[in-house]
């Protein structure tokens, strides 16, 4: 069965967890020889601690976070702040600066964190005085055996005058990241397993993380990842900038078969959108972090789904070999079609994966889940390889993430600005308007030098026509779908010119 997933850290999957942490700060293969003192540090060091664990029977981190820690609502969590002046690197010259999160509320799981320098690992050792607590808001004793929730990373990212915070790595295996001007939306984790399986989803969780202290514009983070099913090694290079890019390298070591693995996993949230408002009494005519999943697969086709927020779970797969490229898509920029000054959702990032060597046969994974909150995240969206992972299995993947406003690349035409619905010329037929531009700077499109061609895998498109959208200097396609009684419809519209795909192709799942 799949769960809708709270925003603001861990997954609901992630319960079994509520509680725990590394016993007495030092679970980790070796012992006390990863507690407090310096120890000789690699990305070897990680891999060999991911294999070692994998070799051994899977343990929940022992007890407890507090109680009164634990059981604190989201307004007391936010009461706990971390001291500007102990941040890492803080008044030296580096690039940038790292907060530690404390541990509570839905954070509870104590992640162990330390700083590399010099090939020299160091623990850092958990203190209340590193942190404020608000009024009312329980601060632990002073020799508490507490160990953190995770990090975020500044750098002077908008201005030279202030610490921007740019990425953030919290919960299970989740981590969000952000451009310049941009807001959190978004996010990703480092593996996703069995995700809208029927046996449930089993959430990997990142219990240690290693931060190199930065001597370049790129910050350095390995992480070790565990679960009942696999452990792994992760190491993140990541670049602020006009387009945050992060680089990863994963090493994986199953405990166990594992038939359902998602590979660069997404999560993020739609609720609904200016053709899909009804049912919300809400002034904002629009509510999500993202409006598309984007393909560019194996036959250099890029595909435009436009995502859902359905009544009854949803899963798509595109199966593809020679994936280059897919991602969740905030293409929506204009403020009025949120009108939401907190929230801020036109300024929120598009997430883009690139493979990086060959990740051979599979099939892009999308999944929608109904919610009526946006407050969870409903949207998911992998890579899921065709081979699973047998027990015993090591395998190595990397990959490239683009945190922005846009794709690094994109096709060679026009692309879908707006996908519209309504009622069809007949009591049954459904009519969809399609918009079609160039995203920035591109000649005007002529609808007579453009064909189109509509096509579903049952029922039939009647009444197609394109027509050249002289109010944006783009193209505008409509078109009637007669289900003939199907209850579920696979739809697709191609642009054509000179007998080649014309930019993105539009596809879309019709439900009854």
């Amino acid at each position: 069965m799949m769960v809708t997933m709270p925003r603001r850290g861990f997954t609901a999957g992630m319960a079994a967890l509520a509680g725990a942490t590394l016993a007495g700060g030092a679970f980790l293969p070796g012992g006390a020889a990863w507690a407090e003192d310096k120890t000789p540090f690699s990305r070897s060091s990680v891999i060999a601690l991911a294999r070692q664990l994998a070799a051994e029977p899977f343990k929940w981190p022992e007890p407890p976070v507090p109680k009164e820690l634990a059981q604190i609502g989201y307004s007391q969590y936010q009461g706990i702040r971390y001291k500007a002046e102990n941040r890492l690197w803080a008044g030296a010259d580096s690039p940038f600066t790292v907060d530690l999160l404390h541990s509570g509320f839905i954070y509870n799981v104590s992640v162990e964190v330390f700083t590399v320098a010099d090939g020299m690992a160091e623990k850092l050792v958990y203190r209340p005085d590193l942190f404020t607590f608000a009024e009312g808001v329980p601060m632990p004793a002073p020799d508490a055996a507490l160990d953190f929730a995770g990090f975020r990373a500044r750098t002077h990212l908008n201005g030279t005058d202030y610490w921007d915070e740019f990425a953030v790595f919290a919960g299970a295996s989740y981590f969000r990241a952000v451009a310049r001007g941009q807001v959190y939306g978004l996010s990703a984790r480092g593996l996703a397993i069995n995700t809208a399986e029927a046996e449930g989803e089993e959430f990997p969780f990142f219990r240690a993380f290693w931060v190199e202290r930065p001597d370049t514009d790129r910050l350095i983070v390995h992480a070790l990842l565990d679960s009942a099913s696999t452990t792994g090694a992760y190491r993140f290079t990541i670049a602020p900038g006009d387009m945050t890019v992060m680089d990863v390298e994963a090493q994986l070591f199953a405990r166990r078969d594992i038939k359902g693995v998602g590979l660069a996993p997404l999560t993020s949230m739609f609720l609904f959108d200016e053709k899909t408002a009804t049912g919300f009494n809400d002034f904002r005519p629009s509510v999500h972090d993202s409006d598309g999943l984007l393909i560019w697969n194996g036959r250099d086709e890029w595909l435009w789904r436009p995502l859902r927020n359905p009544s009854a779970l949803q899963v798509s797969a595109f199966v593809d070999l020679g994936l280059k490229g897919f991602g969740l898509m905030q293409r929506e920029r204009r403020f009025n079609e949120f009108e939401d000054l907190e929230a801020l959702y036109h300024r929120r990032p598009s997430l883009w994966v690139e493979p990086i060597g060959d990740w051979q046969k599979g099939a892009v994974v999308l999944v929608e889940i109904p919610t009526d909150a946006e407050v969870h995240d409903n949207i998911v969206a992998f890579w899921r390889p065709d081979q699973g992972l047998a027990a015993g299995a090591e395998i190595t993947f990397t990959y490239r993430l683009y945190w922005g406003w846009d794709v690094p690349k994109r096709p060679d035409g026009p692309v879908v600005t707006r996908t519209l619905t309504g009622q069809g010329s007949q009591a049954n037929w459904r009519r969809f308007v399609l918009d079609y531009a160039y995203l920035g700077d591109g000649p005007a499109l002529k609808a007579e030098e453009v064909e189109v061609a509509a096509s579903a895998s049952k029922g039939a498109f009647n009444n197609v026509v394109l027509r050249t959208n002289h109010e944006t200097g783009g193209l505008r396609v409509s078109l009637e779908l007669d289900p003939a009684g199907e209850p579920l419809i696979e739809c697709r519209v191609d642009l054509k010119r000179d007998g080649k795909l014309f930019g993105e192709s539009w596809v879309y799942r019709w439900t009854a």
